[in-house]
């Protein structure tokens, strides 16, 4: 069956009469000033338009492939009479895309006792960039029937949340989330407001071509949730467990055999398992407690598909927190994400204390939107996904990839690796084993 992507709201134009509501990384302050009123006004005057995906997002499609370019200029020219006047290029950097199950509907998944496949291409992918394959408990209409404000919806890309609880959201719950909005310091199209967007997330594939992980991400929310400050889990300087008192696990549970001492399982070249300058179909698959979709999730395993050969996801072998002896673990379970923090020395389980597994496998009966995305990290310039981090550390837990911990700047990935693109194919949903052949596994 076919089905289309639209691109997330954010990156669109907002205007009201053809006049900006939104110009770099400010608001304007007449139709949408920085006040409650402010808010719903500038939900009901301003109004977000439609995408040329190729020209303004470098992002194409062929057959069962979707390419997501990095960075794209797009010339547009202003005409008086048929003669150009003037003209001005526009850059965008990265995108989100969701799948759509209808024109005003995402694509709802039930991922529980079932696997989910995909081919990726990452050879353009360096340090500092992910071109991301994940699910989050969005509104499958995005908000449009719960929030009188929003007559956008889906069809054009409103509803985004995820276990971060992001606040940089253009639109939340309906409103501009231009309460105490502060424009970004180092990114020049975005900023942070008062408001929050938190929900479950299941990170399927967050990756470059030289570091990879998978994470499950729990709260304590049923759908997507308004926050502020700390149910958003916010950083306060005079607290240091302020991240860990919200409503999600923003660290999460991740599997990246790099953290465990697992140095030539993934990355660039032929002396690696899983070579990440060449295709690869990645697998996961979703394991309840029965077997059946009634029974609780239990386990997540991971498989890779390459040259016709299968690689499960290397064994990790540690201390169980349940049975206090050596345990070797081939997918993330509760134990698994217990053990891996009693390993890695640290005091905080927030998987455990949002549910774990059963809240995961609870978040997939309520359904999930597929979300692809590619960014670079304003924040963290993606140090935490394949380099050492904190930069300081010298904690073997704490190497997430071989990156020098001055890779990964936006400033120098935008202009250094401008032309990058990920490439996801071949997507397959369907019951354990389903989705792929299955020769043996080489090990």
């Amino acid at each position: 069956m076919t089905r289309s992507i639209v691109i997330d709201s954010n990156w669109r134009w907002l205007e009201k009469g053809g006049s900006n509501c939104f110009t770099g990384n400010t608001w304007d302050q007449t139709n949408c000033p920085s006040t409650q009123t402010g808010a719903t006004n500038c939900a009901e005057q301003c109004a977000l338009e439609g995408a040329t995906y190729e020209a303004s997002y470098g992002i194409t499609t062929e057959q069962s492939e979707l390419s997501l370019a990095f960075v794209t200029e797009n010339t547009i020219a202003e005409r008086t009479r048929g003669a150009i006047q003037s003209e001005e290029t526009l850059t965008n950097v990265g995108s989100r895309v969701y799948l759509m199950e209808s024109d005003s509907k995402y694509k709802m998944f039930n991922l529980k006792n079932r696997e989910f496949t995909f081919t990726v291409d990452v050879t353009q992918l360096p340090c500092g960039l992910n071109g991301a394959l994940y699910f989050v408990e969005m509104d499958e209409d995005g908000g449009l029937s719960e929030y009188t404000d929003d007559k956008a919806g889906a069809k054009f890309g409103t509803g985004y949340c995820d276990a971060q609880c992001p606040h940089d959201l253009k639109f939340i719950n309906g409103e501009a989330n231009v309460l105490d909005w502060v424009p970004s310091e180092n990114d020049p199209s975005s900023g942070t407001g008062y408001y929050g967007t938190c929900c479950m997330e299941m990170d399927i594939w967050e990756a470059n071509s030289i570091s990879q992980a998978y994470t499950p991400h729990t709260c304590s929310t049923v759908g997507q949730v308004r926050c502020s400050g700390t149910s958003c889990g916010d950083v306060d300087d005079s607290n240091p467990d302020s991240r860990y008192e919200g409503m999600c696990d923003k660290d999460g549970c991740d599997l990246n055999p790099y953290r465990y001492g697992i140095y030539d399982f993934y990355g660039p070249g032929a002396d690696f398992t899983v070579n990440s300058l060449l295709p690869m179909t990645v697998v996961t698959q979703f394991i309840t407690t029965d077997g059946t979709d009634d029974g609780d999730l239990m386990e997540i395993k991971r498989i890779y598909i390459q040259n016709n050969n299968v690689f499960e996801s290397p064994a990790i072998t540690m201390p169980s927190v349940a049975t206090g002896e050596e345990t070797t673990y081939y997918g993330i379970t509760d134990d698994f994400c217990a053990s891996s923090r009693q390993n890695f020395n640290e005091s905080h389980n927030g998987f455990k204390d949002h549910g774990g597994m059963k809240a995961m496998g609870a978040s997939m009966d309520r359904g999930q939107v597929l979300v692809m995305s590619l960014w670079d990290d304003h924040y963290a310039d993606m140090l935490w996904l394949d380099s050492t981090y904190p930069t300081d550390s010298t904690k073997v837990s704490d190497m997430r990839g071989p990156c020098p911990t001055t890779s990964g700047a936006p400033s120098d990935v935008e202009v250094n690796a401008a032309n990058s693109t990920v490439v996801f194919s071949n997507i397959k949903f369907g019951p354990i084993g389903s989705t792929f052949l299955q020769p043996t596994i080489a090990k």
